[in-house]
């Protein structure tokens, strides 16, 4: 455990969590003699297919607009990051380091999926890119039959509409799902009414006895609130997978 996880996850506000990021971030570069020019950074916005490939769901966020997937590469090595903001780049790491990220959500994205990349190419975190085609319904597969191999029949609360994962725990266990798309909220999706994320929050994390909870939470900073909840908390997705590896957060992840 590093200091950071040790210091106490629930105290944790937005700006610190960025804050610890762009440290960690600068930590690297530094240490590797990274700052130069020489170390090239692109970084842009994918097509839906790019991004999870041939699909017969119609209703992922990424199909309708709600979301966009980034993807920045160092050196052949690739992060990804979903954001709402679609993002094109193209410099040094020594700019992203200096970038504004706490209230620019356009710098936040280039940054979060450069950061990504950076560990992985570091060997500090894994994957680091979205399953594509029949990925994601054999991703979500083995998420319900580990959960039933470890927990039996528990409460789950999914934070972030998430169709794979909700159409799988819905056969099996008791689910609430979270969501802030106004398109979503109220609709009854795999049997279940999607559940306002602000409002109807504290109510379903009480209610839970494991939370599945999206990384690209990372990408508006409301992750902290789910960083410390006494009960067990997965995140999935490859959005978050840099904070993940840093505060020691538990991944549900079968990609790449």
């Amino acid at each position: 455990m590093n200091d950071w996880q040790e210091a106490g996850a629930d105290k944790m506000t937005k700006e610190e969590l960025y804050g610890k990021l762009k440290e960690h971030f600068r930590k690297i570069v530094e240490e590797g003699d990274m700052t130069g020019a020489q170390v090239h950074v692109t970084c842009r916005g994918l097509s839906p297919k790019e991004a999870v490939g041939k699909t017969d769901r119609k209703d992922l966020p990424i199909l309708n607009g709600a979301e966009v997937m980034i993807q920045a590469e160092i050196d052949g090595v690739i992060g990804q990051a979903f954001t709402s903001t679609a993002s094109f780049y193209e410099g040094t790491l020594q700019d992203i380091m200096e970038m504004e990220i706490v209230e620019d959500s356009y710098n936040r994205a280039i940054f979060i999926a450069a950061l990504n990349a950076l560990m992985r190419k570091n060997g500090e975190c894994d994957r680091t890119v979205h399953c594509k085609d029949k990925g994601p319904n054999e991703c979500a597969r083995k998420t319900r039959e580990w959960v039933r191999e470890h927990y039996g029949r528990p409460k789950i609360t999914e934070i972030g509409y998430q169709p794979f994962l909700l159409d799988e725990f819905s056969r099996e266990f008791e689910v609430r799902v979270l969501d802030l798309n106004p398109d979503n909220i109220g609709q009854i999706r795999y049997g279940v009414k999607v559940e306002d994320g602000e409002t109807a929050c504290e109510d379903a994390l009480i209610w839970a006895d494991i939370v599945f909870c999206t990384s690209s939470t990372l990408g508006n900073g409301t992750m902290v609130r789910y960083m410390d909840l006494g009960k067990p908390v997965y995140f999935y997705g490859t959005t978050g997978c840099c904070a993940a590896a840093l505060f020691g957060l538990d991944r549900s992840c079968y990609g790449d």
